[in-house]
């Protein structure tokens, strides 16, 4: 495990001082939490494309941990080459059934939004038909050898979504009984903790 670079990128209302966290998991590794600045898949998919290609430069292996949206956005940097294994937390899988899901929400069309562009919602997001645009026509491909932590009370992605992605992916998923969205209770915390742990054994 020495001399492997441990990459943390955290999803929305995060930071990279998440990292801290999986320090202890990984003696030996230096464990970096990537800041990145835009909240596009373009954009942030760049951002942390550069950063993990700087790192692979510099040691032998890169292990991926990504939380919610930053999963998303890491399956659009480019890296599946430079990523040894991958642990994705709570992943958002497939943006456009999450964008149209918004959009009933919202009782926004398609050609609504096409026509305004971007539209705020009551659930204080904003639909952008840019983003809409560019998830429709940029699917997920991942090749990287990955396990993914499911809540089963997550209610920003329903099972059958995460099951789907992980078949197609051949990643190993783990559902957690009671789980949210956010691990964030000790008992959440502990559970992925020694998810991780478990993980990094095989």
């Amino acid at each position: 495990m020495s001399n492997k670079a441990i990459i943390y990128v955290h999803g929305k209302g995060g930071c990279p001082k998440e990292a801290d966290h999986l320090r202890p998991l990984f003696p030996g590794c230096e464990t970096y939490g990537i800041d990145y600045k835009n909240n596009t898949p373009w954009e942030a998919g760049k951002e942390i494309g550069e950063a993990i290609l700087s790192l692979s430069l510099r040691s032998d292996g890169i292990i991926l941990i990504a939380n919610s949206i930053g999963a998303y956005f890491s399956m659009n940097a480019g890296i599946d080459e430079y990523v040894e294994k991958a642990f994705f937390i709570s992943p958002i899988v497939d943006m456009v059934k999450l964008i149209r899901d918004m959009m009933n929400y919202a009782s926004v069309s398609e050609n609504e939004l096409k026509k305004r562009g971007k539209i705020r919602t009551d659930l204080g997001e904003d639909l952008s038909w840019e983003y809409y645009t560019f998830a429709k026509d940029h699917p997920v491909r991942w090749k990287a050898p990955t396990e993914v932590l499911y809540g089963s009370e997550d209610t920003i992605t329903d099972r059958e979504t995460i099951k789907e992605f992980c078949s197609k992916h051949y990643a190993g998923l783990t559902v957690m009984e009671g789980g949210e969205h956010w691990f964030h209770t000790d008992e959440q915390m502990d559970f992925l903790i020694n998810w991780i742990k478990k993980g990094t054994d095989k």
